[in-house]
């Protein structure tokens, strides 16, 4: 065959393949571009109900005062979980610094494999020690143990039993378990009741409740939960991430406020909100139940260790609440003084005696552009509304910290009547 009847052939092929892979470019660019239509066609839709969550950027370390890119001057901060001012704390700080120094970054592994190292151990002593329970397993964060809780302990032939409004982690954790789900209407014992009597063919029963529930404050009625779960031979889980460090009298958490520690048999908790605010979450509970999270909890066995600089410093936020509880001890004045305040001047406060304070306002809109005047009056605060809270139920959810000053809360409370009054909230 001469060279030229050579190339003949080679080159049909090559041809046929550059048009099948001209038609599959041009199908590939015709997807992408339905599926971009798609995606801007929902993004419209969250702008136009007016439910558009912009990010906000800070300048400054998180605190009661803080520093926004495009404001001037000096900012107050009403909306973050730091209740307890710890996450600038210089204590706080500097031992972040000391661990980063003495054991490095992060340990580029999970715990099981070369991911423990003896600040791990500490930590999770100490919240055991804290929370006054046998033994305690760190997580990435609160949304990991919730995550990694339920599939391990709970079987087909289980139930479990949750409140209706619990946190979307604790929803997600028990999507993912084999238990049979029942669901109690909120904060209510007596239909909790008729779910337990409907779920006694089960092992094990687990009720499931926040501690307090973070988009409105209120505390779960643990008394008549653990009451009925007794009655019953249930077990009970709370979690406790806007409760621990500053409620009950030595800041333990709901259990400690409602006096059933000895009661509640699992708690999850976590260290990004009052215990120094970086990440980071937990578990504590039977020491049966923690040795077998170690074995067999997807997010603890394939999630890399919680880095040093975290753990170093939420170990001085935890020792600092061992030895004094006088920080925990300051909210419920400050939290009193802002919502008197705000409901002497006509506005609707839910929940009751809790540092979240939600200034209910209903329309999605309204709370947005109420939040972006408050900026321009040097308060920080967001309006939530629907995913986040039901339609009709939008609000901007005000939070009380202890690093908050009395004139702090009284410049809010006016900044929130001035623009209250501009929109006619109040008259």
């Amino acid at each position: 065959m001469s060279l030229r009847a050579l190339i003949r052939q080679l080159r049909t092929p090559l041809r046929a393949v550059l048009r099948s892979r001209t038609l599959i470019t041009g199908r590939t660019y015709g997807a992408v571009a339905h599926a971009r239509s798609v995606l801007e066609s929902e993004l419209d839709a969250i702008r136009a109900a007016g439910t558009w969550k912009g990010e906000r950027v800070i300048t400054s370390k998180q605190g009661a005062h803080i520093s926004v890119d495009g404001s001037s001057g000096d900012i107050l901060n009403f909306c973050a979980n730091n209740y307890l001012g710890l996450s600038s704390h210089p204590e706080v700080i500097q031992a972040g610094i000391e661990a980063l120094q003495k054991y490095g970054a992060g340990l580029s592994s999970v715990r099981f494999i070369c991911g423990t190292q003896d600040l791990h151990k500490n930590l999770e002593q100490k919240l055991a020690q804290f929370h006054e329970r046998d033994d305690c397993i760190l997580y990435a964060s609160c949304f990991d143990a919730n995550a990694g809780l339920f599939e391990v302990l709970l079987g087909p032939e289980d139930a479990v039993i949750s409140d209706e409004l619990n946190h979307a982690s604790i929803i997600d954790g028990i999507r993912l378990c084999k238990a049979k789900r029942f669901r109690y209407k909120h904060m209510n014992l007596k239909d909790l009741e008729e779910k337990l009597k409907e779920s006694q063919s089960s092992r094990l029963r687990l009720v499931v409740t926040d501690g307090v529930f973070s988009m409105d404050g209120d505390v779960a009625p643990l008394v008549g939960i653990c009451d009925l779960a007794e009655q019953y031979g249930a077990l009970v889980f709370i979690d406790e991430c806007h409760a621990t460090g500053f409620l009950g009298p030595r800041g333990r958490g709901t259990d400690e406020l409602l006096g059933v520690m000895d009661r509640v048999h699992i708690v999850n908790s976590t260290l990004g909100k009052a215990l120094g605010g970086a990440a980071g979450g937990y578990t504590v509970g039977p020491k049966s139940l923690i040795e077998l999270l170690r074995q067999r909890s997807r997010p603890y066995l394939f999630s890399n260790s919680l880095p040093p600089p975290v753990v170093g410093s939420a170990t001085r936020a935890v020792e600092l609440l061992l030895a004094s509880n006088e920080i925990a001890q300051s909210m419920a004045a400050k939290t009193k003084r802002f919502r008197n305040g705000m409901t002497q001047a006509g506005f609707t406060i839910a929940g009751a005696a809790h540092p979240i304070c939600p200034v209910m306002l209903g329309d999605a809109r309204l709370a947005s552009v109420i939040a972006d005047d408050m900026l321009k009056l040097g308060v920080y605060v967001i309006g939530f509304s629907y995913p986040v809270v039901p339609k009709g139920k939008a609000r901007i959810r005000v939070q009380i910290s202890a690093a908050h000053t009395d004139s702090d809360i009284d410049r809010a409370v006016d900044a929130f009547i001035q623009t209250g009054r501009k929109h006619g909230v109040i008259s």
